[in-house]
């Protein structure tokens, strides 16, 4: 059975938004690379080269390695 709409002049999205933002969080859009445009895999690669046993390499690695391991359980 589907759930009735709420009276609160608010439709399906503004409410999930208004619930996220009380729970502290915030609605953040970006753009980025996509990775099936043509020409995506090779600049990648090019820019893997660069960083490939610079100083920086090892703090980006660092950085994604967090990354990966933080979530609502990691605190």
């Amino acid at each position: 059975m589907p759930r009735l709409a709420k009276d609160d002049g608010l439709d399906k999205f503004q409410r999930y938004r208004a619930s996220r933002k009380a729970r502290g969080m915030k609605l953040l859009r970006v753009w980025v690379p996509d990775p099936l445009a043509p020409g995506f895999k090779a600049e990648a690669e090019r820019q893997a080269r660069l960083l490939r046993g610079a100083p920086e390499e090892t703090e980006a690695l660092d950085v994604i390695e967090a990354l990966t391991e933080w979530g609502p359980d990691s605190e």
